[in-house]
């Protein structure tokens, strides 16, 4: 049997507001983040990812009690990310609460911190996201601080060494298709699954059952969405029936928790 495609909502903090921007700039407050995270849970979230878009910029982290809260309220796998630098703010989120964690900056800028983490959490925790833009052909760049700089790297080389490093996941965003609604980067993610060993998250444009189902295709391990769901366009509970029946294997949902 194949193992289940997973259906995660992106919250993408800015303390103490969730907040959603197109292809990560111009973000403006959508609301509560707590209350957005209960609805989807309540929804039948396969999990939850927090990302705190600030972190990375400022050098500072304050997502962590936020963590802490949901942890108790609902039980659901968590990934975090944002603001990630060191082995002990690893530390710091696992213990609060998290089941993994998302780095991109630090890891860019010191690799062998995937490495260090994987050995002393497990690889099951240390996710690595490589926020994409395409430079035309076949050819993406990851970019680092929420898009905001340039790493001169491609993202494929990147995904393999990532992975070769010790992370057990890669979030893969694709800048240009984020908050539009257009539907994913297929090509960027059929490059990226046929490369590496892991499983690969698709993030950026994905606004229905068919968006979905063409990231399953094109081998992805689940979908991560945010601006679609946030703004109702889409209801999570509805797109796991629909992939249901579109012969993608979901996990069992209905009542909390899913």
């Amino acid at each position: 049997m194949s193992p289940a495609f997973r259906v995660i909502p992106r919250l993408d903090i800015k303390s103490p507001n969730l907040v959603k921007g197109i292809r990560l700039e111009g973000l403006r407050v959508v609301g509560d983040p707590s209350e957005y995270a209960r609805r989807y849970y309540s929804e039948g979230a396969d999990e939850l990812m927090y990302q705190d878009i600030v972190a990375s910029l400022y050098e500072r982290n304050t997502i962590p009690d936020l963590v802490a809260s949901t942890a108790r309220e609902l039980f659901v796998p968590l990934t975090v990310g944002g603001g990630i630098r060191t082995a002990q703010d690893v530390r710091e989120l696992l213990a609060r609460g998290a089941d993994r964690v998302a780095m991109n900056t630090a890891v860019v800028a010191t690799p062998s911190l995937i490495g260090e983490c994987a050995e002393l959490f497990g690889t099951q925790c240390v996710t690595v996201a490589l926020e994409s833009i395409h430079l035309g052909g076949d050819k993406w760049e990851p970019l680092t601080d929420c898009g905001r700089n340039r790493t001169g790297l491609d993202t494929v080389t990147w995904a393999r060494a990532a992975v070769d490093l010790g992370a057990g996941e890669l979030l893969l965003t694709s800048v240009d298709r984020d908050g539009t609604f257009s539907g994913p980067d297929a090509n960027l993610l059929e490059r990226v699954c046929s490369s590496v060993r892991v499983p690969v998250l698709a993030h950026g444009g994905i606004t229905t059952s068919e968006h979905a189902r063409q990231c399953w295709e094109s081998g992805a391990s689940g979908v991560v969405i945010a601006a679609a769901l946030h703004s109702g366009r889409i209801r999570l509970n509805e797109l796991k029936s629909d992939l249901s029946e579109l012969g993608v294997p979901v996990r069992p949902f209905g009542g909390e928790g899913g």
